[in-house]
């Protein structure tokens, strides 16, 4: 058995493929080929999830951001989130003055729940954002449908998801835009980084200007027609984004085979819940993820720290966002604490496991026979 050392929750795969394009960029993306990777990456990435339109962009929380300010979105506007998700989710809501409101989720995906989301709608939604938690997805025909009929925008934030698919179409497909992220912990990365994906060309020219501190893509250089923002990636996270794109299927393959090592480490313990994988859904399992039955009579932070003192790190499933000190002042949290249940049933016994790019079955059965004992079973 190999010696398992020190794990990481989350972590990259490179190759001599990611080194060769960002000494390219580096010796060659300048002058007149300065957006020679950034080209090739967004056309490329486009094409993957069936968009007409890619844009890079160095975060995902910039790519929301945009996407809102996209849609005229502002004062007096609500948007839906999910209770359970990263606050970058959320965040851009108020970035443009608008209200972020916190709906459930589903007891099985931990994705947002389409009955959740038609309940918290109002006179003054404008958007949603469900997010593929996890690399997983929620029931998107069902969004959609009561997004069409309330005349409500679909921001899908994918930013966990590239590759996952519901019914044959891939994550970030949905809605008016859809947004990534290539953070360093992602199944794919760039360091840091985003991309914003639609098929509308007017909120892909909108996105362009507003990405340039409000500059117009045309020949008139310097020529600024409103203050916008500097949202924008450089050639060599482009060059490593190209490159990890080029390997995806391979990069999915690998989050799918560990995933499936603790399946069969810990699919017979009946109090332990793993990741779903619905019906028409493909999962890419970004995060492996446990949920603990009450009766362990333990809660995710204990766990985490005893794990941390068996030398595997660990990350608590994430807080409801009306949890928050964040978001102490939002009129919503009331609400949403009465109102989100399973979101704050399951938190407090969710974490996840080291799943990595370097993670190998030693491991995981490492990881798995501590989590036995100190679970005692």
């Amino acid at each position: 058995m190999e010696k398992v050392g020190h794990m990481l929750v989350s972590g990259p795969s490179i190759t001599q493929k990611e080194i060769n394009y960002v000494i390219d960029a580096v010796k060659n993306a300048w002058y007149e080929n300065a957006n020679m990777y950034h080209e090739r990456f967004e056309k490329a990435f486009a094409s993957y999830v069936e968009r007409k339109y890619a844009i890079t962009l160095p975060s995902c929380t910039s790519a929301l951001h945009l996407a809102l300010v996209s849609l005229g979105i502002g004062p007096g506007d609500e948007v839906i989130v999910p209770e359970i998700t990263w606050i970058a989710t959320a965040a851009p809501i108020t970035y443009v003055g608008a209200t972020p409101v916190f709906a459930d989720i589903n007891p099985n995906t931990w994705c947002l729940s389409a009955k959740s989301f038609e309940e918290c709608i109002t006179p003054n939604t404008r958007a949603v954002i469900p997010v593929d938690l996890y690399g997983n997805m929620p029931n998107m025909a069902e969004i959609q449908s009561i997004a069409k009929k309330f005349n409500i925008a679909i921001i899908e934030d994918a930013a966990e998801a590239i590759g996952s698919e519901h019914k044959g179409k891939k994550a970030g497909s949905f809605g008016e835009t859809g947004v990534f992220s290539f953070h360093g912990s992602k199944t794919m990365t760039t360091g840091e980084g985003g991309m914003l994906v639609t098929d509308n060309e007017y909120i892909y020219r909108r996105v362009l200007t507003l990405r340039d501190h409000g500059r117009p893509p045309s020949d008139k250089k310097f020529y600024n027609t409103e203050i916008a923002y500097k949202y924008k990636m450089s050639s060599m996270q482009a060059a490593l984004g190209l490159a990890q794109l080029e390997r995806i299927e391979e990069l999915i393959a690998r989050k799918r085979l560990i995933f499936s090592w603790y399946y069969q480490e810990l699919s017979d313990i009946n109090d332990i819940i793993l990741n779903y994988e619905g019906p028409y859904t493909k999962n890419t399992y970004w995060m492996v993820t446990i949920i603990l039955n009450k009766k362990f009579g333990i809660k995710k932070e204990e766990l985490i720290q005893q794990l941390i003192e068996n030398n595997i790190d660990a990350r608590p499933f994430f807080y409801p966002l009306s949890s928050l000190p964040a978001y102490k002042k939002s009129e919503q949290v009331d609400i949403a604490k009465k109102r989100n249940l399973n979101a704050y049933n399951i938190s407090p016994y969710g974490i996840n496991l080291p799943c990595g790019m370097n993670m190998s079955e030693d491991k995981v059965s490492y990881v798995c026979k501590i989590l036995r004992r100190l679970l005692s079973l």
